[in-house]
């Protein structure tokens, strides 16, 4: 009985130590704020990132595919077919600016600001009834600027003028059947400006068709800040085309920062159309939001109207959308959902939703074809 007492006492005691201990090395630990320390047992690194490493879920094949060669397939094939289309156009359209430009100018060097550009894509759109169809796209630009003189040669598809105000307003959601088939236009334009601020340019050329149609072309163009927040932009527009008249447009757009990194548009235009004696205008506003590094989004909506019979409304609209860059600065896919509400179909709904793959082949330094 006397040495299970004094056990007992013994295993009491030798307990009471043990915390009296424990609690002694937490009070110095959070004393001198340091942690315990363990030692961890370092891999190299090739052995960390080899493939054997990593878990078998992360793979979607067994693992004695992980060294097969691709196999063959008609995405694959496109895609290398689209991709070597560009390093072999792309640096064609550069140099051809350059040779042009050092022709025109006697010079052996050019200047940096070269729009010019070649746009080939495939699109198709999806209207009530209808199925989806691929239609083939291309449009170009050879604007040439000369070192001596304010001086270009402009070469173009087609002219904004000649296109009507409501399809250029709606331009992105048409494919090129749904288009006013255009023609192409040369002419040499002469920059300069009016003041400090106002730029003026004058164009004189042809229409590249039989017989071909001379007019000519005076812009005046200027943009102010309006406040901290707020940035417009107002132009005049008047032309003459010897077969079609003369026209004459002025537009206003205004543009503001909302924040989280959407921008805030507004756009108005009115046209003097000559051969129909009559006004048109459109009213277009729009948001844009750069969601990341590859994607942008724009919904707009818009009114368009014109002046004969008398004032009213021809169209309204709705549209979003949504541009995905595919690969490096010059592939891209559009996706455009759209409404329209047309006079002369009783402003009853039209729903369309186009889909469009792009290639930029362009001559210009760092050119952003996000916007």
């Amino acid at each position: 009985m006397n040495r299970s007492w004094w056990t007992l006492v013994e295993c009491r005691g030798l307990a009471f130590a043990w915390l009296i201990a424990a609690h002694t090395l937490l009070i110095s630990t959070n004393a001198s704020g340091m942690e315990p320390e363990f030692e961890a047992q370092e891999l190299p690194i090739p052995d960390t990132l080899s493939l054997e490493a990593l878990p078998l879920s992360f793979y979607t094949f067994s693992s004695d595919e992980h060294w097969a060669e691709p196999q063959d397939s008609y995405w694959l094939n496109f895609s290398n077919f689209i991709l070597r289309q560009e390093r072999i156009q792309s640096p064609k359209v550069h140099a051809f600016g350059q040779w042009a430009d050092r022709t025109l100018s006697g010079e052996t060097h050019r200047l940096p600001m070269n729009d010019s550009y070649l746009r080939i894509g495939i699109a198709t759109e999806s209207e009530y009834g209808n199925v989806f169809q691929f239609e083939p796209e291309a449009r170009f630009r050879l604007d040439i600027p000369t070192t001596k003189r304010k001086l270009r040669l402009v070469i173009e598809s087609e002219s904004d003028e000649l296109v009507p105000l409501g399809e250029r307003q709606r331009d992105r959601q048409l494919t090129e059947t749904s288009r006013t088939k255009g023609t192409g236009t040369g002419a040499l334009r002469y920059l300069s400006q009016i003041g400090d601020s106002i730029n003026l340019s004058n164009d004189v050329g042809v229409r590249l068709h039989l017989p071909p149609d001379a007019f000519w072309r005076a812009t005046a163009d200027k943009q102010w800040d309006a406040g901290d927040h707020w940035g417009l932009r107002a132009q005049q527009q008047f032309y003459y085309y010897h077969q079609d008249g003369w026209g004459a447009r002025s537009s206003l757009g205004a543009s503001r920062d909302l924040g989280r990194g959407w921008q805030f548009w507004s756009s108005s235009e009115l046209e003097w159309v000559h051969s129909d004696r009559k006004f048109v205008m459109g009213q277009i506003f729009s948001t844009t939001k750069r969601l990341n590094s590859r994607s942008l989004l724009t919904p707009r909506v818009g009114v368009l109207g014109e002046s004969q019979p008398n004032w009213r409304t021809t169209s309204a609209f709705a549209d979003l959308t949504w541009r995905y860059r595919l690969h490096s600065d010059w592939l891209f896919a559009d996706l455009i959902p759209a409404l329209t509400f047309p006079r002369d179909k009783g402003f009853k709904d039209q729903g369309s939703i186009l889909f469009r793959v792009e290639m930029y082949f362009s001559g210009a330094i760092n050119p952003n074809f996000m916007n």
